[in-house]
């Protein structure tokens, strides 16, 4: 009897990413641990990485999803934010960045990263913006978001506690994004080990790692 056989090359590594951002500030955080199924991988797989460190053109993006996409759009993208800076002599802008980002997801449509995707930084006007995109690269500019498999249980908090906390503040951000992550841990199991923050201010992009639960 003849067999069909299928290739597919993807799997999710697990975990959450969240994006939040106020009047003069941005976060993405990531947990560190990656997944397979139900086995650990490793305890350590960042989610968050900085594209450009440069006070308030800092730039940090988040990938979740496919790892080996995430590591693959990363660098790409840091091959476009230095032969940015080398052609024009600055460096590039949030917005121009964020709209880079899109333009690479939409190349890749037909065969697409298996991602989902944050960027943040310091726009024009001197806001903390967090841009979201899906698989094909649409974008759209977000006070707050998460992704990844705790994603249904970190966004109803996010929606519950940011809108009677406006003007946010740097320190009530901080803490959110560690209450989110702290609550997703009990409940998900692919989300644990530590919570990794990468903060973006007009002094530039400042890391925090936070422990979490490793059971």
């Amino acid at each position: 009897m003849a067999k069909e056989a299928r290739f597919y090359p993807y799997t999710s590594n697990g975990g959450a990413t969240l994006g939040i951002s106020g009047p003069d500030f941005a976060i993405l955080a990531g947990d560190t641990r990656s997944t397979a199924g139900y086995n650990i991988n490793t305890r350590y797989e960042p989610k968050v990485f900085t594209i450009q460190d440069a006070g308030r053109h800092s730039i940090v993006i988040s990938v979740i999803g496919f790892a080996a996409d995430g590591y693959a759009l990363k660098e790409k993208l840091d091959g476009i934010a230095s032969m940015y800076k080398y052609q024009h002599g600055r460096n590039i802008s949030l917005r121009a960045c964020a709209q880079r980002v899109s333009t690479l997801l939409y190349e890749k449509r037909f065969f697409p990263y298996q991602l989902q995707t944050m960027v943040a930084g310091i726009d024009a006007d001197g806001q903390g913006a967090v841009y979201y995109y899906d698989p094909a690269g649409c974008m759209e500019k977000r006070t707050h978001c998460s992704a990844g498999g705790a994603s249904s249980l970190m966004l109803p908090f996010l929606d519950s506690q940011v809108p009677r906390l406006l003007p946010l503040q740097r320190q009530t951000a901080e803490e959110l994004v560690r209450d989110a992550y702290t609550g997703a841990t009990e409940r998900h199991i692919e989300v644990g080990d530590a919570l990794q923050m990468l903060i973006v201010t007009n002094d530039g992009v400042t890391e925090k790692l936070v422990e979490l639960k490793k059971d």
